[in-house]
């Protein structure tokens, strides 16, 4: 059964940094470079935020105008882990990220969440002075 995990949130500092790993296992019939990473984040009371987006070779990426030029997306699939490393943090970026694998990949942009085929259970992280 495949499970993604989610790791790396925690409390930091605004213009600090954070890096999430997605570590995934279980998979069956495809492996772990067939799939299409998401990273999502959610705050209480707000819409779900698709926040970037990795092909399966890693050699597409995207990223939403909220976090593009701070956040980077990557992929060791040797490893089956995807990553998300956060640079100049705000206090808006305060949310439970998920990292969210489906085996679709548009050309213009990232897919969104009714297209996710597994999710992770989500990581905290809080930004705060």
């Amino acid at each position: 059964q495949v499970q993604l995990v989610e790791s790396g949130g925690g409390l930091v500092q605004p213009g600090g940094s954070l890096r999430l790993s997605c570590a995934a296992s279980g998979f069956s019939g495809f492996t772990f470079d067939y799939y299409t990473i998401v990273w999502f984040r959610q705050t209480p009371g707000l819409e779900r935020e698709g926040v970037s987006c990795i092909s399966g070779s890693a050699g597409r990426t995207y990223y939403a105008d909220s976090v593009k030029g701070r956040f980077t997306i990557s992929r060791d699939n040797a490893k089956n882990t995807a990553y998300l490393q956060m640079n100049s943090l705000k206090h808006e970026d305060t949310a439970v990220y998920y990292c969210a694998a489906a085996l679709v990949w548009y050309a213009s942009n990232c897919p969104s969440g009714p297209n996710m085929n597994y999710w992770g259970k989500g990581t905290l992280v809080t930004v705060s002075s």
